[in-house]
């Protein structure tokens, strides 16, 4: 899902350079929502009205985010995205403690630390982005770590499918809404364009919120936020590889203390880093 999220950056950049950025969430969400369609359609009579309120409100901040995060992605560069987007690593244990008193053990606090600093290290790359750009990043941020927050909530109580299908089309009609109010919705044209939202559609929404909600129904907030650090992480690996942005020596120290923090915090994760490095017998 990291590794999707971090290449859309590219993709989504050149997209919203020549298409409109509602106009484009709302399209990608309708796409999201069309994938979903089938499985979900027997499965939505299960979901109950307690479902269908929490796939509205979480569809209400997943279309919030984007939209404050493409809205600074069109304002500032690809590596400063993903980078200030992994804020919500620190945001999201704050925002469990805050709303929900949920506890959090140290080791966990261990990894977010070091997750931050490396975040620290990542944000110090100067990439020529704008403030206004960042702080609306920024503002995206912050918008989903309360979704994780959310999701940890609801992921077990709900359908998987039946919750990611409401999530989607929730999110699809309040940025269709604004598109229309807007008057930016035009039929996309170009393969850019229809790239990008293909791309983002079918495998960074639909499927990856999936993959969250599924995920969320045994993993806690936190821990889920640790492992979506990895997004910036690719995000500066694509944006160094296909958008031209340079991290140095200090942007590559902070991917690396990332994956440090994941792997202290997660066992999970040291668990098949150990199998990937792991010789293979003779």
């Amino acid at each position: 899902m990291t590794a999707i999220w971090g290449v859309t950056f590219v993709q989504v950049k050149d997209a919203v350079a020549i298409y409109p950025v509602f106009a484009f969430l709302a399209v990608r969400f309708v796409i999201a929502t069309l994938t979903l369609s089938v499985p979900a359609a027997r499965r939505l009579d299960g979901l109950g009205r307690r479902g269908w309120i929490s796939g509205v409100a979480l569809g209400g901040l997943l279309g919030s985010g984007y939209a404050l995060q493409t809205a600074g992605l069109e304002r500032t560069t690809v590596s400063s995205t993903g980078f200030i987007t992994g804020m919500y690593v620190v945001l999201t244990p704050l925002l469990g403690l805050a709303l929900f008193r949920t506890p959090v053990a140290r080791v966990t606090w261990l990894g977010v630390g070091l997750a931050t600093a490396g975040l620290a290290l990542l944000s110090g790359v100067h990439t020529g982005g704008s403030v206004l750009g960042d702080l609306l990043v920024l503002g995206g941020a912050a918008v989903f770590a309360l979704q994780i927050v959310a999701m940890e909530r609801f992921a077990p109580r709900h359908d998987a499918i039946a919750l990611t299908f409401v999530e989607m089309a929730a999110g699809a009609v309040g940025l269709t809404a604004v598109a229309i109010a807007l008057g930016e919705l035009t039929v996309p044209r170009g393969w850019t364009v229809w790239g990008a939202l293909l791309v983002t559609g079918v495998f960074a929404s639909a499927l990856a919120y999936l993959f969250q909600t599924w995920a969320q129904r045994r993993l806690d907030a936190t821990r889920t936020a640790l492992a979506f650090a990895l997004e910036p992480v690719f995000a500066g690996i694509f944006g160094f590889a296909l958008a031209g942005d340079r991290l140095g020596a200090a942007g590559w120290a902070g991917c690396a203390v990332i994956l440090a923090g994941i792997v202290i915090a997660e066992p999970a994760a040291a668990q098949v880093l150990s199998r990937l490095v792991r010789p293979r017998p003779a």
